[in-house]
This record gives C-alpha cells, structure tokens and sequence, in this order.
C-alpha cells in the first residue's frame, strides 16, 4: 500500500505534466522547434539570464541562514546553498519534497535541528507568499489600463475573449486550479505531522516565530526583495532572445512572471504544463502569435529547469565530497 501510495504521488504530477504538455505541443513540428533554435533565439541574452536564478538561490540560503541564527542554529552558508540547490532539484522528480529535503540535508552535515529548520522554512514561504501577494496587486493595477486599451483598439470583449478558450483550454484551468488547492492541503497536513508532542511543537513555534528575532531586520527584508528580484531578471531577460517577445516591456514580462509563479504551486515537476499555458496565455493576450509563445514557453522553461538540476548535481556531488573527505 505505501508503495502504492508513493508510486501516485510521483506518478500523478507526472502525467499531468505529460498530458498538458502535450495537449499544447500537439500540434507544432520539431522543425519550428529547431528553427527557434538554431536561428530565432539569442543564446547571449539567455545565458545573460542565468546567473539571476542562480542569485536567487543563494539569497534564499542567505537568507535562511539569517532566519535559523536566532534559533541557535549556525549552519555553514555553503551547506545552507547546497540545502536549496538540492531542495529545488529534488522537486523536478516529486513536487514540493524539496522544503523537507533541505531541512534533512542541515540535520545531516550541519547537526541543525530538523522541527527548527522545518519552521523557519514555512516562515519564510509566508513571507514569500505576502510578497507575491503584494507584488500580483501592484502589477494588475499597474496593467488595468493596458487591458483596457487593448480591449477598446482591438474591439475585444472580455466575454469574447474568454469565449476563445477551448473546452479543454477551461478543463486544464479548473484541473489545475484543483490540484494548488490540494496541493496547499497537503503540505499544511505535511508540517502538521511534526507537532504529534509537545517538544515537537514547540521547536516549530520557535523556527516561526525566529524571523522577529532576527539581527539587522532590514538585511532580511532586502536578501527577500533580492529573491523575487532575481527570479523576475531570470525570466525578463530571457524576453530579449526572441524577436517577438523583445518589444513587449518589462510590465508585460512581470504579468507573465506573477501569473507564471502562482501556476507552478500546481504539484507538477518545475510547474511543467501548467507554467507553459498560464504564460502561454499572458504572451497571447499581448499579441504574441499562438504557435510563438508555445515555443517561447517551451525553450524558457526547459533551460531553466536544466540549471535547476546541474546546480543540484554539483551540490549532490560537493557534498558527498566534503563527506568522503570528512571520513578520512
């Protein structure tokens, strides 16, 4: 039974991502695939973008770091960077193990407490949540009136517009929007199976309630505007390797960044399928060509999920390294 219950859970965000992807892919050749390539995309502009989601990385076990020290806890920083570099790899394979991972990875070369470490992270996704929450809401505001003239130039209704929504377009949003409900439920029942007795729960309270006790408060607050700084750069950048998407602005790409960030809490690896059609249809509504933005959030996505795991097995590998080296 558990090994049928892991076999789901694995198994389940997989398909999911299958399906979606191919459900938008259906129809493109592995010719327009290999044009984009070789002629359309500027190689520079995103090599250009990946040192910013590397950055973003390792703000976050900055961060992190700051977070635990009010705990007692003093983890090396460069343990705390292979922690996330590992926490985001492993969650290409099982969506939303990495947050558990890398308090595994502190207990086991660091000594850290593992319940303390559990509870400064979801700390700090509350943190991230807020600003993401604040951020969505500046950038809609900021973009209403775009809408609305896109709306009176182009004679476009809102209920005309949602009208070209495909019966499976209205599927794949009601699954999607389903499973980052359930998602978020089970990984509230997930930190709850931590607080079964009382020297459990109190440890979670402490790595909470650690981010009121931090030193230099104002340090924490700009490593957290850094994080989304960097992601957003990671992803804007990557707009100047195509012609199409180069003239659209950076308004347009911080849409497109929000919409594209809420979709990846779908417990799917790296937020495959879902992530590739909510910015497929933000490209869209900003008068990029269908089969364009398809190729755009294909080639994006995939190379950026790339580093994602290379950074994971350089840290796999530095580890088991200093462990090798520790042994002697």
């Amino acid at each position: 039974m558990e090994r049928l219950r892991k076999l789901f859970k694995v198994g389940v965000p997989i398909v999911l991502a299958v399906g979606i992807l191919w459900w938008m892919y259906r129809g493109i050749g592995w010719g327009e695939l290999r044009d984009a390539l070789s002629h359309r995309m500027s190689w520079t502009w995103m090599l250009l973008s990946m040192p910013f989601g590397i950055l973003a990385q390792v703000l976050r076990a900055v961060r992190w770091r700051q977070v635990l020290a009010p705990t007692g806890q003093k983890p090396r920083l460069s343990t705390c960077t292979h922690a996330v570099f590992l926490s985001y790899a492993s969650s290409l394979v099982v969506p939303r193990v990495g947050e558990v991972l890398r308090c595994g990875v502190l207990k086991r070369y660091e000594g850290t407490n593992f319940t303390l470490s559990v509870g400064t992270v979801v700390t700090e996704r509350i943190i991230d949540t807020l600003l993401i929450l604040l951020l969505s809401l500046l950038t809609f505001l900021s973009q209403i009136p775009v809408f609305l003239r896109f709306f009176r130039e182009t004679g476009v209704s809102l209920g005309s517009l949602l009208s070209r929504f495909t019966v499976a377009g209205w599927v794949v949003t009601a699954v999607c929007g389903l499973l980052a409900i359930v998602a978020g439920f089970l990984l509230i029942r997930r930190f709850r199976l931590f607080s079964k007795t009382k020297s459990v729960l109190s440890d979670l309270r402490n790595g909470l309630l650690s981010v009121r006790k931090v030193e230099r408060p104002l340090l924490f607050w700009l490593y957290s505007t850094g994080i989304w700084v960097s992601y957003y750069l990671h992803f804007y950048l990557t707009f100047y390797c195509f012609d199409f998407t180069a003239g659209l602005g950076p308004l347009a790409a911080l849409v497109a960044f929000v919409v594209g960030t809420f979709a990846v809490l779908v417990p799917t690896p790296n937020g495959a399928g879902p992530w590739h059609f909510a910015v497929k249809t933000v490209l869209v509504l900003y008068g990029v060509g269908q089969t364009e933005a398809a190729l755009f959030v294909l080639i994006v996505h995939t190379l950026q999920t790339l580093l994602v795991a290379l950074l994971g097995v350089w840290s796999s590998a530095a580890l088991a390294l200093r462990k090798s080296k520790d042994s002697l």
